[in-house]
């Protein structure tokens, strides 16, 4: 059975920081692209950042210099570290996998919001 489940996500106050984790079962977690998503209330969902199954990284124009996502394949994991937040960044984040084969699998989300 495939998982992938989202934690670390709260309530921060503007400039502060976040780490999440996305933990994954069930998936060939080596030969996967992953991904984080966001998507705020009544908006659609969005790239956020992806890190390639060789480790290449791309982020959102938005998040350049804010967020830096890893992968740790012992771990079959991937983790997004969020800084110097902004009220902008309230959303749901997603974690994706994706594979070369056509399969696309989702985690359930985690609530980011940056309030004071």
């Amino acid at each position: 059975q495939v998982q992938l489940v989202e934690s670390g996500g709260g309530l921060v106050q503007p400039g502060g920081s976040l780490k999440l984790s996305c933990a994954t079962s069930g998936i060939l977690f080596g030969l996967s692209d992953m991904g984080w998503y966001r998507q705020a209330p009544g908006k659609q969902r969005k790239f956020v950042a992806a890190v390639s199954r060789g480790g290449t990284t791309n982020y959102a124009d938005s998040v350049k210099g804010r967020f830096t996502m890893s992968r740790d394949d012992a771990a079959n994991a991937v983790y997004l570290q969020l800084n110097n937040l902004e009220p902008e960044d309230t959303a749901v984040y997603y974690c994706n996998a994706k594979f070369s084969f056509g399969a696309s699998y989702w985690g359930q989300g985690t609530q980011v919001t940056v309030s004071t």
